[in-house]
């Protein structure tokens, strides 16, 4: 058989390539794969499992049992098996003619059963494989060869996981407002860290004609579903502010994230203003209570929540409130996962202190998470600072 040099290597290239996007070598043990792991030995009665990626010239074990974490690539089981993208079973390497003088049978660990399913990534490339060995022979039934490659689904899910949760974690990113508004005397910064890829906390900031609105909300919940409610509330609230009130504006966002919210049987808190040039501000909160008012001559108001998060059944109207910034007055709101992690409601004069010390908004909020990093950050943390200039 002629093998065509350029195609291997082309194929290797596109291979290593989708191995480096999925971002886990030489990343740390996780339980969700040493669990798979753990029942493959389970399953199969075996002394060594591994969840195998190729990398250019090693083998790197993402999860193992009996095995080292990094062995040659060359001559490498796994190695055939990505290279032939099918299973490879063999039941008594020491007389298969293919493998009797490997290095890895007729040396350490002198194995003699070998069986191993190809996992793909995203694109389809075969990166790696899920295997289960031993030194002495076996045979496998149909049956355990279907387990085999439902267990090697299983690892490919978790992988696509982490690849999904990336691009989904850009996607996000790509929301976030990139411009101030435009009304002057004003300065305002915000930052969001997720405890997982994406985030069930938003904010959001846009000019709504010589006015502009800031937004901070907490999708009960965290992952992938939490991040998608959050970005259509958004949505809501930016395409109604154009032409209805705040309170129009929130009702319209809740009406349409109504039916996710029920069958994910979660809810929003969410703090929605509408700044003035003047420095009122009118404002809706709607179950989120972590929004306050950091005066520049001293004192802290804390504004109150008024309405239900969206997604809980209610009659009352959201009826908006005021409040007014004077000259170097900060409007403040973080969620409760700073909330958390900083301590509870000790929280709020960290966060009143650290507001006075920074020169700017921006400082202030990297402050912010900061000390919320130091903590326990079980939860998405997120922090909106604007300040009306003292001039």
């Amino acid at each position: 058989m002629v093998v065509d040099a350029q195609a291997v290597q082309q194929t290797e290239v596109a291979r290593q390539r989708a191995l480096a996007g999925l971002g886990v070598l030489d990343s740390g043990p996780e339980a969700r794969f040493d669990r798979i792991t753990r029942l493959a030995q389970q399953l199969f009665d075996v002394p060594m499992v591994s969840i195998t990626l190729l990398d250019r010239d090693r083998q790197w074990r993402k999860s193992q049992i009996g095995l080292t974490q990094e062995a040659p690539r060359e001559k490498a089981f796994c190695d055939v098996t990505v290279r032939q993208d099918a299973a490879l079973i063999v039941g008594d390497a020491s007389g298969d003619d293919r493998f009797a003088d490997n290095p890895f049978v007729v040396g350490d660990p002198h194995l003699r059963f070998y069986a191993g399913e190809p996992l793909h990534a995203p694109g389809g490339e075969a990166v790696g494989t899920l295997c289960v060995l031993d030194t002495v022979p076996h045979t496998l039934s149909a049956e355990q060869e279907r387990v085999l490659r439902d267990l090697a689904d299983w690892v490919q899910d978790e992988l696509h996981r982490d690849d999904e949760l990336d691009r989904a974690a850009v996607a996000q990113k790509g929301l976030l407002p990139h411009r101030k508004p435009r009304a002057p005397g004003f300065d305002v910064a915000a930052a969001c860290e997720p405890s997982r890829g994406v985030s069930g906390d938003f904010y959001d900031w846009y000019d709504v004609g010589d006015d502009f609105c800031v937004t901070v909300g907490d999708v009960m919940g965290k992952g992938m579903a939490a991040a998608i409610v959050g970005a259509s509330v958004r949505t809501a609230l930016r395409s109604a502010m154009d032409f209805a009130d705040l309170e129009e504006s929130v009702d319209a966002a809740s009406r349409l994230v109504e039916e996710d919210l029920d069958q994910l049987a979660t809810f929003v808190t969410l703090f929605h203003a509408r700044l003035h040039p003047d420095g009122g501000v009118d404002y809706v909160d709607a179950g989120h209570g972590l929004a306050f008012v950091v005066r520049d001559r001293g004192g802290v108001e804390r504004l109150p929540s008024s309405a239900l998060p969206l997604g809980l059944p209610t009659t009352e109207p959201r009826v908006p409130q005021r409040v007014e910034l004077g000259p170097g007055d900060s409007l403040v709101c973080i969620s409760d996962g700073v909330l958390d992690a900083i301590g509870g409601e000790r929280a709020f004069p960290i966060v009143e202190a650290i507001v006075r010390g920074n020169a700017t908004p921006g400082g202030a909020v990297s402050r912010i998470l900061s000390v919320a990093r130091a903590g326990i950050p079980i939860d998405d943390v997120t922090a909106v600072v604007v300040r009306r200039s003292d001039r």
